[in-house]
């Protein structure tokens, strides 16, 4: 089998598993229980959250868990909406967003709220002058991604909340970062609230976190009882947040020598592709290497996802959550409405193997040429 579809998912690494296994043996007792059980839990939970906050330079009381970044974006979208609607109804987001944010978007729509759609470059960059202009007093939240997730557009997040905070020091910046932790490094100081899952970095699905800052107000979106968190109240799913802890530890570890090595991967992938004359390369010098967008103008998508499968090798189209579909995405960046529905996602990890990406190639070669044939 050959995996290169690293971006919708990872499989969870054996010392993920072992942490999960070990934790669901060794600590039965609720973190929310008084007696030693949930105090031998509750310490567990503690020091897992201590060391995802220290890695990332915040505080504990920062790191809000959730099933996973979808439920994290709802979090922040709705809870920032809810918590601060009396001062504004004007929400702002990049055309480059992963679909959560855009039916988040859509329900904030529907209860009266206005969404604005910063524009970007041709690079994929946000727009800094459109931006500035969207900006206004009334404008309670910005979202914009870190890395899309379909052509690995990196946004210079540092700048884009400088701009932010220039024409309104209490609008709210939140980043979806799923695709940027544990590929390139991240700052949680250049947003007010950071999304991710586990399941992107070779953790465990069903388990993420919402970091935000304790300068920021959000409304919960459920009750319930639970001393553990006011956001997420409920027991502490224990094993996952150890194993996400773990997880986050081993995936920041020598970010540029592993990034190092993607590149080049992606560069000889590049190399190839780029002498189909049927084949354009959806990629901008701010695209990271872990995700390699391609258009293939003369073969349907799925067709070519389908035949590679037969070989067992494995890419998609654009984001798992809106496969099949148009890439928004690309058109935002490319304005190309037929480059846009011909999309694959070559997404590469530093797991992925000289010798995969070698009969990655040969086969796909020999799979387009017969597809090409049959035109």
């Amino acid at each position: 089998m050959i995996y290169l579809d690293y971006s919708a998912t990872t499989p969870v690494s054996y010392e993920v598993l072992d942490t999960i296994s070990k934790v669901t043996k060794e600590f039965i007792g609720n973190a929310n229980s008084i007696h030693s059980l949930g105090k031998k839990s509750a310490d567990l939970l503690e020091s897992a959250t201590k060391q995802i906050a220290d890695i990332f330079g915040v505080n504990s009381n920062e790191i809000v868990y959730t099933s996973g970044a979808t439920e994290a974006n709802n979090m922040a979208l709705i809870g920032v909406a809810m918590a601060h609607h009396k001062k504004g109804k004007h929400i702002i987001v990049s055309k480059l967003e992963h679909p959560s944010i855009y039916a988040i978007c859509d329900y904030l729509k529907s209860i009266g709220f206005i969404i604005d759609y910063v524009n970007n470059d041709q690079e994929g960059l946000i727009d800094f002058d459109d931006l500035k202009e969207k900006v206004r007093e009334d404008t309670i939240l910005v979202s914009i991604c870190a890395v899309n997730s379909e052509t690995g557009v990196r946004q210079p997040l540092k700048m884009i909340r400088q701009i932010i905070k220039k024409e309104n020091i209490a609008t709210i910046f939140h980043s979806d970062m799923t695709q940027a932790i544990g590929k390139v490094p991240v700052n949680f100081h250049d947003v007010d609230l950071a999304s991710m899952s586990a399941h992107k970095i070779f953790g465990s699905k069903g388990i993420g976190f919402l970091y935000k800052s304790s300068m920021v107000k959000i409304t919960p979106l459920i009750y319930g009882s639970g001393k553990s968190n006011d956001l997420k109240p409920g027991t502490p799913p224990l094993p996952l947040i150890a194993a996400l802890s773990k997880a986050v530890r081993l995936a920041c570890n020598d970010l540029e020598k592993r990034e190092r090595f993607v590149g080049l991967l992606n560069d000889k992938i590049v190399n190839v592709m780029e002498k189909y004359p049927n084949i354009k390369i959806n990629k901008t010098k701010y695209s990271i290497p872990h995700i390699l967008n391609i258009s293939i103008m003369n073969v349907m998508p799925e067709t070519m996802i389908h035949a590679l499968e037969k070989y067992e090798i494995y890419v998609s189209t654009n984001t798992a959550c809106a496969s099949g579909e148009v890439s928004h995405s690309v058109a935002a960046i490319y304005d190309d409405v037929k480059r846009s529905k011909h999309t694959i996602r070559i997404s590469l990890s530093y797991v992925t193997t000289t010798e995969e990406v070698n009969k990655f190639l040969s086969i796909f070669k020999e799979v387009y040429e017969k597809l090409s044939m049959v035109r």
